[in-house]
């Protein structure tokens, strides 16, 4: 070392850190040779702090404010002490200063789908995306859990590794809470709520908090779409008259389109909007029957009504089934909406 820089190297330093980068979590200030010189000024501010490590050990952490390195009241060693080794003292010094503010908007999502039984639609596959924020609370244990020699260490470095654990936590978090797929829009702050205690642990054992955990979204297949789209419309509808109503127009809205236009489909469509008026009288016979009084008490030889009503009914109910499965063969109808009606015909046998 020549003089002009030796003679520089005892002047008293001023240690301090100014970041504008907004990713940077730890900054390792440049000290000549690593050697803190006695009497150094040391300032850290709001949202920092300052992590000495002296011969390889992290000695003290500092919070906010102004400091003097002395040789007595700081465990920083001053070259003073290195004169007999030839000023290339043994014991060296740095300094880490580590932001304390809260980190935003960092990003999670899954890259793939979360499966999750569903008490409507059976096992469905989802997908969620969001943002969260963290914030370091423990500077020693992070600068040695995570940091380590790493001179400028951001939050790029650690963003995979936080996501995988937040995804971990979140898919265990959706499975526990047995939300279904319908009502996930309205329990997002819920379902943030608990990862944030559930994580809690994880993220303190590396010196971090999880400060925000905000869903943005959660999404279904577009095939779960389509069914609960056909599902809100057969809700609006009602009974099973509008339903058929509803289904042949629409049918005339699509032969429209196709080539050769309503001519082309005029005898199928015919045949269905047949099936639809028989379907629909067959509705309405029933919803008569079921409004008139009942029959006066038969003789002593009317046991066998009782049977025979029955049986009048069960073939009521078949001929409706029949009416359905046409309806579904002439393309009126989905399989998913032929299944429910269905299911529903057959409750009443």
């Amino acid at each position: 070392m020549g003089l002009m820089d030796w003679a520089k190297s005892q002047f008293i330093e001023i240690i301090e850190w100014l970041d504008d980068s907004r990713e940077t979590m730890v900054y390792r200030f440049p000290v000549h040779q690593n050697e803190i010189k006695n009497g150094a000024k040391l300032t850290v501010r709001e949202g920092q702090a300052a992590v000495f490590v002296l011969q390889g050990k992290i000695a003290d952490v500092m919070a906010p404010g102004m400091y003097t390195i002395d040789g007595k009241n700081t465990p920083v060693l001053s070259t003073i002490l290195g004169w007999k080794y030839g000023f290339a003292s043994p014991f060296k010094s740095e300094v880490y200063f580590v932001n304390t503010r809260e980190f935003t908007g960092m990003k999670w999502g899954t890259q793939n789908p979360i499966m999750m039984r569903d008490q409507d639609f059976g096992v469905v596959r989802l997908r969620a995306f969001g943002s969260y924020s963290i914030q370091i609370t423990d500077p020693g244990l992070f600068l040695k859990d995570i940091v380590g020699t790493d001179g400028l260490f951001e939050t790029n470095e650690l963003s995979d590794y936080l996501r995988d654990m937040l995804l971990q936590s979140f898919a265990q978090a959706l499975g526990t809470a047995k939300i279904p797929a319908l009502d996930l829009a309205a329990n997002y702050r819920t379902l943030g709520t608990s990862l944030t205690k559930d994580i809690t642990a994880d993220f303190a054992s590396h010196g971090l908090t999880l400060t925000h955990f905000i869903i943005s979204n959660i999404s279904v297949p577009p095939e779960v779409e389509a069914a609960m789209d056909k599902r809100s419309e057969m809700g609006a509808l009602g009974d099973l008259n509008k339903f058929t109503q509803f289904q042949v127009a629409n049918a005339i809205g699509d032969a429209a389109k196709q080539p050769g236009g309503m001519a082309g489909m005029g005898m199928g469509m015919g045949a269905g909007m047949g099936m639809g008026g028989m379907m629909v009288n067959q509705m309405n016979q029933a919803a008569w029957a079921a409004q008139q009084p009942p029959p006066q008490a038969a003789p002593a030889a009317a046991p066998a009504a009782a049977p025979v009503a029955a049986v009048a009914a069960g073939d009521d109910v078949m001929a409706k089934l029949g009416q359905l499965k046409k309806l579904f063969d002439a393309g009126l109808i989905e399989k998913a909406e032929f299944d429910e009606k269905k299911k529903e015909l057959l409750a009443k046998l």
